[in-house]
């Protein structure tokens, strides 16, 4: 895997019908084999951005690098460029539905090294290796709209596995799985980094942070870079996650109490936080 920068990005702006703000002056570094959480809330930005990684969509204002080079859309029209960065950059969307399309499983998983132009016998030993690595293979005839959606994230990753990429983008990868396939899906990221590859994850899911980061990026609610830091220095910030619309407070009453509460509280996050009377 290459040294350096993988993606740079310099005062990004990037506003949906040229109305509405989704990124306000982001800018970022992201080095070759990081694993990187982007955080935010709902609506804070996060797919946006890996979309402008993804060079899916151009900000309006500000600049992007991937691999030190300018990530445009006039640059994504030359062919060299495009097959490079194609061949070295994947984006695993939240939405299965969106990224599968073809009437089977090992079309779908074929299909990204097809366009690649890889000899046929490569793409054949690409895709087996990747339905082999999901464990999937039973699947391969099945057509992908009839499957859970459990099975319908392992087809996606196997069809960018099948590129073999050097960047994985993934958003909110955990979103609607049960608990035993999110806890798969989190070893599978882990191979990931652990391989050398750069992982940048956008999640609004504080439980899973730690098991696939080493570094944190914050996106708060007005569409900008709030914070930055490791796990433990971001999710041990409470202010900052109740700013970031990331946790919540409620009140209840415990057992045996006179007076309600008011904890600090993410749906998922399994961790004590300290009792203080709601005045």
């Amino acid at each position: 895997m290459g040294q350096g920068p993988v993606f740079e990005t310099h005062d990004v702006f990037f506003a949906y019908e040229q109305r509405v703000a989704a990124l306000e002056h982001v800018s970022l570094t992201i080095q070759a084999g990081e694993r990187l959480a982007i955080l935010g809330s709902n609506g804070s930005g996060k797919s946006t951005l890996l979309k402008v990684l993804d060079g899916l969509y151009f900000p309006e204002r500000g600049s992007v690098l991937a691999f030190g080079k300018p990530l445009t859309e006039q640059a994504l029209q030359e062919e060299d460029f495009n097959f490079e960065f194609r061949r070295r950059v994947s984006l695993v969307f939240q939405d299965s539905d969106v990224q599968l399309f073809m009437p089977s499983v090992w079309e779908e998983v074929a299909f990204a090294p097809l366009q690649l132009g890889l000899p046929a016998e490569q793409v054949k030993d690409r895709v087996e290796a990747a339905l082999g690595a999901l464990q999937i293979e039973r699947l391969r005839e099945r057509a992908p709209h009839q499957l859970s959606s459990g099975e319908k994230k392992r087809v996606a990753l196997a069809s960018v596995l099948s590129l073999m990429p050097e960047v994985w983008l993934l958003d909110e990868p955990t979103s609607g799985l049960d608990p035993r396939t999110q806890s798969w899906l989190l070893d599978f990221i882990l191979e990931q980094g652990e391989s050398g590859r750069t992982v940048v994850t956008a999640t609004h899911d504080l439980s899973i942070v730690e098991d696939i980061a080493d570094r944190v990026l914050v996106l708060g609610e007005d569409h900008s870079l709030a914070a930055e830091g490791t796990p433990q220095e971001v999710l041990a910030n409470e202010p900052l996650l109740l700013a970031c619309n990331l946790i919540h407070t409620h009140r209840h009453r415990h057992a045996l109490a006179l007076e309600s509460h008011r904890h600090p509280h993410q749906h998922g996050l399994h961790q004590k936080h300290p009792h203080g009377t709601d005045s």
